[in-house]
């Protein structure tokens, strides 16, 4: 019954394939704010559920625009290629994070983010 409103980013869990587009199976993660951090409202939809994000190291990319999921794949790719095959990071997933709500037309943010191992 409460409203948190926008929080960013707004977090994809993404599970790349072969050819490195996303598979079916993707996890979106929302911010949970400040002040309801020490004590969330529990959900009332069993689907979701309340993780907290352990501290990570990451390797990271930025671009703007209303970011799709060949965008999000194109930059994944760029950023590995950036890294070479010398870097130490989780491949089989990378998080795509938004920051903007949908009504921002300009000066957006999105960036791809590899975890560090």
């Amino acid at each position: 019954g409460l409203g948190m409103g926008m929080t960013a980013p707004v977090s994809i869990t993404a599970f790349p394939a072969e050819d490195g587009s996303f598979q079916q199976k993707v996890k979106v993660s929302l911010r949970i704010p400040s002040q309801f951090q020490a004590n969330p409202p529990c959900p009332t939809d069993e689907s979701i559920k309340i993780e907290e994000r352990e501290g990570m190291t990451i390797y990271s990319t930025q671009f703007g625009g209303y970011a799709k999921e060949a965008d999000y794949v194109s930059y994944a790719a760029k950023l590995k290629a950036a890294l070479g095959s010398d870097a130490a990071y989780h491949k089989d997933f990378y998080l795509c994070n938004g920051y903007d709500p949908p009504m921002k037309p300009y000066g957006r943010r999105n960036e791809v983010w590899f975890v560090k191992e």
